[in-house]
Protein backbone atom coordinates (compact mmCIF):
# COMPACT_ATOMS: atom_id res chain seq x y z
CA UNK A 1 0.00 0.00 0.00
CA UNK A 2 1.59 3.29 -1.27
CA UNK A 3 1.67 6.04 1.46
CA UNK A 4 -0.90 8.32 0.22
CA UNK A 5 -3.19 5.38 0.15
CA UNK A 6 -2.33 4.43 3.77
CA UNK A 7 -2.62 8.54 4.83
CA UNK A 8 -6.26 8.57 2.73
CA UNK A 9 -7.44 5.58 5.33
CA UNK A 10 -6.25 6.72 8.77
CA UNK A 11 -7.31 9.92 8.22
CA UNK A 12 -10.94 8.50 7.30
CA UNK A 13 -11.06 5.94 10.47
CA UNK A 14 -9.24 8.76 12.93
CA UNK A 15 -12.61 10.96 11.72
CA UNK A 16 -14.88 8.46 12.53
CA UNK A 17 -13.49 7.79 15.96
CA UNK A 18 -12.75 11.20 17.08
CA UNK A 19 -15.16 13.08 15.29
CA UNK A 20 -14.92 16.39 17.96
CA UNK A 21 -11.34 16.35 18.33
CA UNK A 22 -9.87 20.22 19.52
CA UNK A 23 -6.78 21.46 20.75
CA UNK A 24 -6.52 20.31 24.56
CA UNK A 25 -4.88 23.86 25.66
CA UNK A 26 -7.07 26.44 26.58
CA UNK A 27 -7.10 29.87 25.46
CA UNK A 28 -9.76 32.56 24.06
CA UNK A 29 -6.68 34.48 22.35
CA UNK A 30 -3.78 33.54 20.14
CA UNK A 31 -1.35 35.32 22.38
CA UNK A 32 -2.69 32.85 25.39
CA UNK A 33 -2.30 30.36 23.12
CA UNK A 34 1.58 31.32 22.15
CA UNK A 35 1.82 31.41 26.38
CA UNK A 36 0.31 28.14 26.79
CA UNK A 37 2.26 26.74 24.20
CA UNK A 38 5.45 27.64 25.58
CA UNK A 39 4.85 26.29 28.83
CA UNK A 40 3.54 22.61 27.25
CA UNK A 41 6.99 21.82 26.83
CA UNK A 42 7.74 18.79 28.54
CA UNK A 43 4.77 19.63 30.58
CA UNK A 44 1.25 18.22 30.16
CA UNK A 45 -1.77 20.60 28.88
CA UNK A 46 -3.42 19.48 31.68
CA UNK A 47 -1.38 21.01 34.21
CA UNK A 48 -0.41 24.09 31.89
CA UNK A 49 -3.83 24.94 31.72
CA UNK A 50 -4.43 25.10 35.61
CA UNK A 51 -1.30 27.38 36.05
CA UNK A 52 -2.50 29.86 32.84
CA UNK A 53 -5.43 30.60 35.32
CA UNK A 54 -3.40 32.38 37.98
CA UNK A 55 -1.25 33.51 35.25
CA UNK A 56 -4.24 35.44 33.59
CA UNK A 57 -5.60 36.82 36.75
CA UNK A 58 -2.38 38.48 37.30
CA UNK A 59 -1.59 39.63 34.01
CA UNK A 60 -5.03 39.89 32.30
CA UNK A 61 -3.55 40.94 28.72
CA UNK A 62 -0.87 41.25 26.70
CA UNK A 63 0.55 44.32 27.45
CA UNK A 64 0.77 44.11 31.32
CA UNK A 65 2.31 40.32 30.53
CA UNK A 66 4.88 42.34 28.45
CA UNK A 67 5.23 44.44 31.23
CA UNK A 68 5.79 41.97 34.22
CA UNK A 69 9.09 40.95 35.62
CA UNK A 70 10.64 37.42 34.58
CA UNK A 71 11.34 36.45 38.05
CA UNK A 72 7.61 37.24 38.94
CA UNK A 73 6.07 35.52 35.79
CA UNK A 74 8.60 32.95 36.93
CA UNK A 75 6.68 32.70 40.20
CA UNK A 76 3.47 31.62 38.94
CA UNK A 77 4.59 28.71 35.85
CA UNK A 78 7.60 26.98 38.20
CA UNK A 79 4.98 24.45 37.98
CA UNK A 80 5.30 23.45 34.21
CA UNK A 81 8.93 23.10 34.82
CA UNK A 82 11.78 25.13 33.58
CA UNK A 83 10.01 28.17 35.12
CA UNK A 84 13.27 30.66 34.11
CA UNK A 85 13.89 29.68 30.32
CA UNK A 86 9.85 29.81 29.97
CA UNK A 87 8.94 33.17 31.53
CA UNK A 88 11.93 34.73 29.62
CA UNK A 89 10.70 33.79 26.17
CA UNK A 90 7.24 34.71 27.61
CA UNK A 91 8.34 37.92 28.17
CA UNK A 92 10.25 38.43 25.51
CA UNK A 93 7.47 37.32 22.88
CA UNK A 94 4.82 39.66 25.04
CA UNK A 95 7.25 42.49 24.68
CA UNK A 96 7.82 41.67 20.73
CA UNK A 97 3.98 41.69 20.01
CA UNK A 98 3.66 44.72 21.67
CA UNK A 99 6.79 46.89 20.04
CA UNK A 100 6.63 45.35 16.83
CA UNK A 101 3.28 44.17 15.66
CA UNK A 102 0.65 46.64 17.43
CA UNK A 103 -0.35 44.07 20.31
CA UNK A 104 -0.90 41.46 17.62
CA UNK A 105 -0.53 38.02 16.60
CA UNK A 106 0.91 37.94 12.99
CA UNK A 107 -0.65 35.19 10.65
CA UNK A 108 2.26 34.48 8.96
CA UNK A 109 4.36 31.75 9.15
CA UNK A 110 7.73 33.60 8.88
CA UNK A 111 6.89 36.13 11.10
CA UNK A 112 5.44 33.72 14.28
CA UNK A 113 9.07 32.30 13.79
CA UNK A 114 11.01 35.27 14.80
CA UNK A 115 8.98 35.44 17.90
CA UNK A 116 10.99 34.12 21.22
CA UNK A 117 10.56 30.35 22.17
CA UNK A 118 8.43 30.04 18.88
CA UNK A 119 9.34 26.91 16.64
CA UNK A 120 7.73 25.14 13.95
CA UNK A 121 5.74 22.71 15.82
CA UNK A 122 4.31 26.14 17.95
CA UNK A 123 4.33 28.30 14.59
CA UNK A 124 1.73 25.28 13.32
CA UNK A 125 -0.35 25.25 16.02
CA UNK A 126 -1.26 28.93 15.62
CA UNK A 127 -1.43 29.03 12.19
CA UNK A 128 -4.17 25.54 12.24
CA UNK A 129 -5.79 26.54 15.16
CA UNK A 130 -5.85 30.50 15.27
CA UNK A 131 -5.86 31.34 11.72
CA UNK A 132 -7.79 28.03 9.88
CA UNK A 133 -4.37 27.94 7.97
CA UNK A 134 -3.01 24.22 6.64
CA UNK A 135 -0.81 22.88 9.62
CA UNK A 136 1.30 20.07 10.97
CA UNK A 137 2.34 20.11 14.10
CA UNK A 138 4.76 17.73 14.52
CA UNK A 139 4.27 16.81 18.24
CA UNK A 140 5.98 13.54 20.05
CA UNK A 141 2.79 11.78 19.52
CA UNK A 142 2.87 12.79 16.01
CA UNK A 143 6.08 11.51 15.26
CA UNK A 144 5.75 8.40 16.94
CA UNK A 145 2.64 7.59 15.19
CA UNK A 146 2.98 8.21 11.90
CA UNK A 147 6.54 5.94 11.81
CA UNK A 148 4.53 3.59 13.74
CA UNK A 149 1.88 3.77 11.34
CA UNK A 150 4.54 3.70 8.14
CA UNK A 151 3.65 7.60 7.22
CA UNK A 152 7.02 8.27 7.36
CA UNK A 153 10.17 6.02 7.45
CA UNK A 154 12.06 5.92 10.90
CA UNK A 155 12.30 9.68 10.73
CA UNK A 156 12.43 11.15 14.02
CA UNK A 157 13.60 14.77 13.58
CA UNK A 158 10.46 17.08 13.98
CA UNK A 159 11.03 19.22 10.51
CA UNK A 160 11.96 16.61 8.25
CA UNK A 161 8.51 14.30 9.62
CA UNK A 162 6.43 17.45 8.56
CA UNK A 163 7.92 17.65 5.33
CA UNK A 164 7.28 14.07 4.68
CA UNK A 165 3.57 14.33 6.41
CA UNK A 166 3.31 17.23 3.17
CA UNK A 167 3.40 15.33 0.49
CA UNK A 168 1.04 12.64 1.95
CA UNK A 169 -2.04 14.66 4.15
CA UNK A 170 -4.37 16.79 1.88
CA UNK A 171 -3.96 20.53 3.46
CA UNK A 172 -6.89 20.92 4.35
CA UNK A 173 -7.09 17.87 6.47
CA UNK A 174 -3.88 18.64 8.28
CA UNK A 175 -4.45 20.42 11.64
CA UNK A 176 -6.93 18.32 12.67
CA UNK A 177 -5.40 15.30 11.55
CA UNK A 178 -2.38 16.22 13.93
CA UNK A 179 -5.07 16.51 16.62
CA UNK A 180 -6.52 13.15 16.11
CA UNK A 181 -3.00 11.68 16.42
CA UNK A 182 -3.03 13.38 19.53
CA UNK A 183 -6.08 11.58 21.02
CA UNK A 184 -4.83 8.64 19.24
CA UNK A 185 -1.98 8.39 20.76
CA UNK A 186 -3.67 9.12 24.71
CA UNK A 187 -6.53 7.11 24.02
CA UNK A 188 -5.29 3.76 21.96
CA UNK A 189 -1.65 3.86 20.50
CA UNK A 190 0.05 4.57 24.04
CA UNK A 191 3.39 5.43 25.12
CA UNK A 192 3.97 4.20 28.44
CA UNK A 193 1.90 1.18 28.45
CA UNK A 194 1.70 -1.64 25.26
CA UNK A 195 -0.42 0.07 22.86
CA UNK A 196 -3.73 -1.13 22.44
CA UNK A 197 -3.56 -3.00 18.54
CA UNK A 198 -6.83 -4.85 19.66
CA UNK A 199 -9.37 -1.46 19.88
CA UNK A 200 -7.35 0.40 17.26
CA UNK A 201 -9.55 1.74 13.94
CA UNK A 202 -6.44 1.24 12.00
CA UNK A 203 -5.11 -1.64 13.12
CA UNK A 204 -5.50 -3.33 9.53
CA UNK A 205 -3.61 -0.64 7.66
CA UNK A 206 -1.39 0.36 10.22
CA UNK A 207 2.30 -0.76 8.74
CA UNK A 208 3.73 -2.12 12.39
CA UNK A 209 0.84 -4.49 12.44
CA UNK A 210 0.67 -5.77 8.98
Amino acid sequence: MIKKTRAKKIIERLKEAYPDTVCTLDYDDAWKLLVSVRLAAQCTDARVNVVVKELYRVYPDLYSLAGAEAEEIEKIVRPCGLGNSKARDIKKCMEMLRDQYGGKVPENFDELLKLPGVGRKSANLIMGDVFGKPAIVTDTHCIRLVNRMGLVDGIKEPKKVEMELWKIIPPEESNDFCHRLVDHGRAVCTARTAPHCEQCCIADVCLKRI
